[in-house]
């Protein structure tokens, strides 16, 4: 093996993340193999919208996506990771108008074709700049596979699927009350409406009855009575049933409509017990209306303003109409009272403008059949949602789906490819048409868009050619997983789900991920139209993109400076075992576990146990777990115990003489210097292979280092080897580590200066033990700081701290005069604090009302406090000579 160059001292991750990011995308180490006889395993990007740069929210989507995609390579999958970006209508539409009206124009200024071209300049900008912090970020996509939701593949797709919805009549056009952005001047989709709690009021006004008489009705939107039809009772109310056919008269307007009884919309115990009737402005009055075939009046323009039918309040802006309507019904004494009402009211996702239900006619999706099918797949296990407990959220909403609102009010998007002559009739064609196809008139196309979201469902076989019977939808359809946040299980995955078993027969995916959502200070979602984003670059400039990775793996983001920390003491664990490497080094696959001395068995062995725990953390999707596993391998287990034990032999640092008094076999567990390197080196390939998923730079900047032949991402990933697992090796270091750690904690204890050595005396060893513990005792001396250390120990000084560490039975002796009185009076007030602490503890779990109620894991808690400080309390009172 030629010595690799040293790797240098400071740990920089700037000097060598770029250089590997080329090294990878050079070699084709992120395009799968076309044909491969590999099993396929395929994540699909959940595509970022271009509205700007990714947040830390992407960051940790791209983070998980490329650990599992990247592990599954190693494991010898064709493993395809296919990126790409969604045009995000509205979203994109209102960031470019933004920019517009800053500039003192707006998009209807510009025209069409001139505001499509600036949003086409937008995306060239934006979309390279997520590229570019994907790649910071390590992501190992396939980037010749990378798309847009408008290339023209992908229109392409989007075309045929309304085109064949339409003609199979699930996508029709109808006037219905839809919700409509006053703001983004828009139709919106039931998921696109967020509805906040807030304080409004609650207003009661009279309707005068031709004839004599009233019918006092109450509202939270006084404006809308402009738009009133009807009057509604319930047929069983008593105090109404005279009225039921009667009709009012209009206070403000000349129109006159009856009073009706209704039976589901109307709750007699709720306000007066009759409900005026909008039909043309609120859902419930909209299916009362069609019911009783009551007129449908607009009151509303697309900008929020009252139009030509609100009379005489035309042109003012909805809310302050509210205010000029209540003053007339003030002035005309029809006022007949008002309460202050907090009630759910509906706002834009994007601009959190409050949403009006708005009668309009628009393209609708009917979704029962098409929902019908993706319950089927989740409930047969064709989709598994994890975790599980989404399945049952997923289900409510398909269980009662309505129509789909499809149609948006926008330009940037796909064209919705209806055309419309001068007589009415509808052409709806995948490729343009100059004519009719009815009459051959000339047409002019739908001036709307679809909802990017249509498209969005669209994605996994869109991507891959669809409806082109492609290599890419043959190899690679159906996908494997897809990890995205549960806030659009909604809006995509359920859609995805619809979708795709519609046109292909067969569910998009295998799994999904739904994983929660970093949010703000405040607790908000982050949202780049918010405004309320954190740039993942400036985190990866400060830390290094492994520890970005690592920290949003293991889900504990104020641990950021702990993984850059904790790549430090990696790259300088591999600096001392690089240092000590002389070329010649047995590969780990070589060397016969059997013939190892203790140390290197049980290093052996306690990666065997890593290999298998982080194995199956990847397959659960506990990427916390799997990055708690590799974080003890390697901060505990390699650099903090075995390079610890290492030392003196990679040193050739181990003398004749052990201190060791007893009996003593001075052969036993020799180690052998060729042997510690192999397994040093060895071990910690091992390890970078493991961690290369979650820290993909680090990794393979050391490997190449450490003389590894190729680069770890085509490596492959490390598996269990029943030959390295050795649970007497894991028992006897455990008792070893926990003697060492048992004397350095009462070091601690008893306020021992750093020079100050302790005598150790390990009592009634098995023989299994007593011949692990002989060759292991310059460790124990020199790890312990020990100044006498006797094995199987007959006489053992009187005043001696006995004790049981790691189920082995020892005894600490202090140096004479170590502890003065003013040790000893810390440590008696200490005492007095720990047996109080206890006290407290243990009649807390005495309780039995604390048993019994308090989660198990605070009861659990509890008792290990209480095991501690026993622990801690005997061995004060020892030190100061008590009885306890």
């Amino acid at each position: 093996m030629r010595r690799p160059e040293p790797l240098p001292t400071r740990f920089d991750p700037a000097s060598f993340e770029a250089r590997w990011y080329g090294a990878w995308e050079a070699a084709g180490a992120f395009t799968p193999e076309m044909p491969s006889g590999k099993p396929p395993y395929v994540i699909l990007i959940p595509p970022p919208n271009v509205t700007g740069k990714l947040h830390i929210g992407h960051a940790l989507q791209f983070t998980l996506q490329d650990l599992i995609i990247r592990w599954r390579r190693m494991q010898g999958y064709n493993a395809l990771w296919l990126p790409g970006t969604d045009h995000a209508g509205i979203a994109t539409q209102v960031m470019v108008e933004r920019e517009l009206a800053k500039e003192g124009s707006d998009r209807r200024a510009l025209g069409r074709e001139r505001f499509l071209e600036r949003m086409w300049a937008w995306k060239a900008q934006y979309k390279d700049n997520i590229s570019h912090q994907a790649k910071a970020l390590g992501a190992s996509c396939d980037w010749t596979r990378e798309r847009f939701t408008l290339d023209p593949m992908l229109s392409r797709a989007v075309r045929h699927a309304f085109v064949e919805l339409y003609r199979q009549k699930l996508i029709y056009r109808d006037y219905r009350l839809i919700n409509w952005c006053p703001r983004c001047l828009t139709a919106l989709s039931d998921l696109e409406v967020v509805h906040k709690d807030v304080d409004g009021g609650m207003w009661d006004f009279a309707y005068p009855i031709e004839g004599g008489g009233e019918v006092v009705v109450s509202t939270t939107r006084p404006e809308t009575m402009l738009g009133d039809t009807a009057v509604a009772v319930h047929p069983d109310d008593e105090r109404y049933q005279h009225l039921i056919g009667k009709r009012v008269v209009h206070p403000l307007l000349d129109r006159r409509f009856p009073i009706v009884a209704d039976a589901v919309l109307v709750d007699p115990a709720f306000g007066t017990g009759a409900v005026k009737v909008t039909p043309a402005h609120d859902p419930s009055d909209f299916a009362t209306g069609e019911r009783h075939g009551l007129e449908r009046i607009n009151i509303l323009t697309e900008d929020g303003r009252i139009n030509e039918n609100g009379g005489p309040f035309a042109g003012q802006d909805r809310f302050a109409a509210r205010k000029a309507v209540l003053a007339s019904l003030a002035e005309r004494g029809l006022r007949r009272g008002e309460k202050t009402h907090r009630h759910a009211v509906g706002h834009c996702q994007r601009c959190d403008t409050i949403v009006e239900p708005y009668l309009s006619r628009q393209w609708f999706c009917a979704m029962q059949a098409m929902a019908a099918r993706a319950l089927e797949a989740a409930r047969s296990g064709e989709v598994e949602l994890i975790p599980e407990f989404w399945i049952a959220t997923y289900e409510n909403w398909l269980g009662n789906i309505l129509d789909w609102c499809i149609s948006r009010q926008l330009w940037w998007g796909h064209r919705i490819p209806a055309f419309y002559c001068a007589d009415g009739h509808v052409t709806v064609a995948e490729h343009d048409v100059a004519a009719c196809e009815t009459c051959g008139k000339p047409v002019e196309q739908d001036p709307d868009v679809l909802d990017t979201w249509f498209s969005s469902g669209l994605w996994p076989i869109s991507t891959m050619g669809w409806p082109e019977k492609t290599p890419d939808l043959a190899a690679f359809y159906p996908t494997s997983l897809l990890i995205t946040a549960f806030d659009i299980l909604f809006f995509w995955v359920a859609r995805m789900v619809m979708m795709c078993c519609h046109f292909t027969g067969k569910a998009p995916f295998a799994q999904v991920h739904l994983t929660g959502l970093v949010r703000d200070a405040r607790g908000q979602k982050m949202s780049k139209t918010k405004g309320n984003v954190m740039d993942p670059l400036d985190l990866v400039h400060e830390h290094g993109a492994d520890a970005v990775r690592f920290t949003l793996a293991a889900l504990a983001s104020p641990r950021m400076e702990g993984y850059h920390a904790f790549g430090t003491k990696l790259w300088n664990a591999a600096r001392f075992v690089q240092m000590h490497l002389d070329g010649g080094e047995a590969e780990l696959d070589a060397l016969d576990p059997a013939t190892l001395a203790l140390p290197e068995a049980w290093i052996l062995a306690e990666l065997d146990r890593t290999v298998t725990a982080v194995d199956k953390a990847w397959e659960s999707y506990r990427f916390d777990e799997g990055c708690r596993e590799l974080y003890q391998f390697v901060w505990n287990d390699f650099c903090d115990w075995y390079l610890e034990m290492a030392k003196p032999a990679l040193e050739e640092d181990r003398g004749p003489g052990s201190g060791v008094r007893g009996p003593a076999d001075p052969l036993a567990h020799d180690r052998r210097p060729g042997d510690v390197r192999a397994v040093a080196r060895g071990v910690l390939l091992e390890a970078l292979k493991l961690l290369h998923p979650v820290m993909p730079f680090i990794t393979e900047e050391i490997a190449a280092h450490l003389g590894a032949a190729g680069m770890l991402i085509l490596a492959r990933y490390p598996e269990p080897d029943a030959r390295r697992a050795n649970p007497g090796a894991l028992e006897l270091i455990a008792a070893f580590q926990a003697m060492v750690q048992e004397t350095r904690s009462y070091r601690h204890l008893v306020g021992l200066p750093p020079g100050a050595r302790l005598g150790l005396f390990v009592e009634r060893l098995t023989p299994e033990q007593r011949e692990a513990f002989t060759a292991l005792a310059p460790e124990l001396r020199r790890l312990a700081a020990l100044d006498t250390l006797e094995l199987d120990a007959s006489n053992v000084p009187a005043g001696a701290i006995r004790d049981l560490a790691g189920g082995v039975h020892v005894a600490i002796v202090l140096p004479d005069g170590a502890v003065g009185e003013a040790e000893r009076e810390r440590m008696g007030t200490e005492l007095r604090q720990v047996e109080a602490e206890l006290a407290r503890t243990q009649a807390r779990l005495a309780d039995d009302s604390f048993a019994s109620r308090a989660p198990a894991e605070v009861v659990e808690g509890a008792r290990r406090r209480a095991e501690e400080l026993g622990h801690k309390a005997r061995l004060l009172a020892g030190t100061l000579g008590l009885e306890r």
